[in-house]
């Protein structure tokens, strides 16, 4: 069952462990408060007689008193309540990913009575959980938020029975004579006689120097997990397309001051959220600029390094916080060999969205060619529908 008041997270900005848990936190939409203890005498203090004079970090309180010592994401999950194991060894069909791609097909399967696994390596609802606001998903004419969007498409999927395992991880599928074996990073295997391919895609990094040691600590993905830790702050947001501006506009309700920084000449936003930006005293654009290092020092930001890419002049630029929405890479580095994907990763399908291992499908963010939108993975998921049940009758 998920708390009912903020969880308490004793950590440092530079350690990894910290920063695993705060993002597993954020992708379950779980409030929490940060204390860093290299900043607050007291909480260090508090720390080291929790942990026997020990500085062990991340120390997590949780809302019934229980303290947890860096857990691993298996120990969280059991804390949350996830459940780890599904309630059978074979199923018609598993499903890789909760998204709107994954959610939608097991909403068809189910209704006509096919047994549905999903398994969600994070929290049901998939990225568009995390987008503040949805204005042009068919049907909701006043907007809905993503995690509104994605509780109901998650309890429409429960309602016709689906079963669902989230913070699950799927580390292979391979094919068995009639069947296919999936097999979870913790050491459960399943069986299914078809399956899905739904895990979609995450946020590009830049992959420049200084940007991994951030991540988590300056630097974020997410403006709706991370947006609150600045308040009254100066960001920069990377990405010059509908995802930075969205996530950009959605900062004002915390931050100081907003620079949207874009590595092309030119922007891609949509004219109504370039309109939209431009009309906000405290929000700047800066196209034609390349992000060259973020200078970090202990886990914190001391300076970003900017080229002008006109002149080739290099600035030093002094936000408290990044985020970056810089393009999507799939999620697809789990997938065997067997299943083709393209020079970026993502995977291959014929016209009935199957891939090169028979029985496993594919759509939505993941799939090459899609379109990497809300509405469109919710159509290729009732189509991969469609698709696996002709396949199954075919068995």
């Amino acid at each position: 069952m998920m708390p009912t008041k903020p969880i308490l997270i004793y950590g440092t900005t530079w350690c990894p462990d910290c920063r695993r848990a705060k993002q597993f936190f954020g992708e379950h939409r779980v409030q929490y408060t940060w204390v860093d203890i290299e900043q607050d005498d007291a909480a260090m203090t508090e720390v080291e007689r929790i942990n026997g004079g020990k500085r062990v970090v991340p120390t997590i309180i949780c809302p019934d008193g229980e303290i947890l010592t860096e857990p691993s994401n298996d120990e969280l999950a059991a804390k949350l309540g996830l459940h780890a194991t599904a309630q059978h060894a074979f199923y018609d069909l598993i499903i890789v990913g909760a998204g709107p791609a994954g959610l939608t097909t097991a909403i068809y399967t189910a209704r006509e009575g096919l047994n549905t696994l999903i398994l969600e390596k994070s929290a049901a609802g998939g990225q568009v959980a995390n987008t503040q606001f949805l204005e042009n998903y068919p049907g909701f004419d006043q907007g809905i938020s993503g995690a509104e969007f994605a509780g109901r498409l998650t309890n429409q999927a429960r309602k016709f029975g689906v079963e669902l395992l989230q913070a699950t991880a799927v580390e292979d599928i391979s094919r068995e004579g009639l069947y296919l074996r999936v097999k979870t990073s913790a050491g459960n295997e399943y069986g299914a006689r078809a399956a899905l391919i739904a895990t979609g895609s995450r946020y590009r990094r830049l992959n420049v120097p200084g940007e991994r040691e951030l991540i988590g600590a300056a630097i974020h993905f997410c403006a709706t997990c991370d947006g609150p830790f600045y308040k009254g702050k100066d960001v920069l947001v990377v990405g010059g397309g509908n995802s930075g501006f969205q996530e950009g506009l959605f900062l004002q309700q915390y931050a100081h001051n907003i620079t949207i920084v874009e590595f092309l000449p030119e922007v891609k936003a949509s004219k109504v959220l370039q309109e939209k930006v431009a009309e906000q005293a405290n929000m700047a654009v800066v196209p034609n600029h390349a992000i060259q290092t973020f200078q970090a020092e202990r886990g914190k930001l001391r300076g970003v390094e900017v080229q002008d890419r006109a002149t080739g002049e290099v600035k030093v630029w002094h936000p408290d916080g990044v985020f970056i929405f810089a393009g999507l890479s799939p999620n697809s580095d789990f997938l065997p060999a067997e299943i083709q994907r393209d020079r970026t990763g993502f995977v291959v399908t014929g016209p009935t969205l199957e891939t090169t291992m028979p029985g496993v499908f594919a759509a939505g963010d993941v799939r090459a060619g899609s379109t990497k939108q809300a509405a469109s993975a919710a159509g290729e998921g009732a189509t991969a529908a469609i698709m696996i049940r002709e396949y199954l009758h075919g068995q």
